[in-house]
């Protein structure tokens, strides 16, 4: 991968990787889970309307609503609820272990809708490791509680939608830059959630530490890291972009640690590092690894 890849690679893994201990603080601090989509949400489409605005990005998006529409539906209004409703029955490193299945997703549509997502080779292999360090991770976490399944549940619904949304953003909005499409889609969804937001309000104003989890998750996860996966996708496509998914559950499971208390067990160790390894090797492609034998920041393609 190049240079600007590599580095937007890292950048998303982070602050991918921080939103399941905010959206955590915020639903404790009794913000009911659709309320805490749209805030963030509305944060983050504000912030990049403003910035697309003044770099004169917003005409690029005339024409283009229908399939702004799409892509904010399944990489936002449908995911960013049901993590926060999955949330409130799993912990927050199991949510962001879950999301990790959307590259599978991804090679799973690809045999209907993008040929050129079709992994094999080192990537298969890749993608085999990294899930099976998903499931020395989850283990028997999640076995036989109701309430638990019913978590995992919601989150593994959005990670199918993570898996759909850039395969959108690639064949049909790759070409707008990012600042741009992100603030549309945002945009779209802000209004989508906005019902049921109203719905379920919170019952008194959050607390201090709940404020700063939304704007966290709005300025940092949801701003900043839908603009750098955006230029993510673009520069190494749908497949390979959704490997961050195998990098957040590190991250998360860090914060978790540091944070509220979790505790991973052996498996989660074990997990870890096959994760680290599958991550590596789906970034790689069979023709750069045989003509380059040296891992450096550009010797696979875009």
């Amino acid at each position: 991968m190049t240079r600007r890849a590599w580095s937007a690679l890292v950048a998303v893994s982070v602050m991918w990787g921080l939103p399941y201990l905010f959206i955590k603080v915020a639903l404790d601090d009794g913000v009911p889970p659709a309320f805490i989509a749209w805030v963030r949400v509305v944060i983050g489409a504000g912030t990049l309307v403003a910035l697309s605005w003044r770099a004169g990005l917003l005409d690029g998006l005339r024409g283009r609503w229908r399939w702004l529409a799409v892509f904010a539906l399944v990489e936002v209004v449908v995911p960013f609820p049901l993590i926060a409703v999955g949330e409130q029955h799993v912990d927050s490193s199991l949510a962001a272990i879950i999301i990790a299945t959307a590259p599978l997703f991804v090679a799973l549509l690809a045999l209907r809708f993008d040929a050129s997502e079709r992994v094999g080779g080192r990537r298969l292999v890749g993608l085999v490791v990294g899930l099976v360090g998903v499931a020395a991770l989850v283990g028997v976490d999640v076995a036989g509680e109701t309430d638990e399944l019913f978590g995992a549940g919601a989150i593994l619904l959005a990670a199918l939608g993570y898996a759909i949304g850039p395969m959108v953003l690639k064949r049909h909005l790759a070409d707008i830059d990012a600042r741009a499409s992100m603030a549309g889609a945002l945009v779209v969804a802000s209004v989508a959630l906005l019902p049921f937001a109203a719905a379920d309000p919170p019952d008194a104003v959050p607390p201090g530490s709940a404020l700063v989890a939304l704007a966290v998750l709005g300025l940092v996860c949801t701003a900043a890291g839908l603009v750098g996966y955006g230029i993510l996708v673009a520069e190494v496509g749908a497949g390979r972009a959704l490997v961050v998914t195998y990098v957040n559950p590190v991250v998360a499971l860090a914060l978790g640690i540091v944070f509220l208390d979790e505790r991973p067990g052996l498996g989660a160790l074990l997990g870890l590092a096959l994760i680290l390894v599958g991550s590596w090797l789906s970034t790689r492609s069979d023709t750069a690894a045989a003509e380059e034998p040296e891992l450096t920041p550009e010797v696979a393609p875009r």
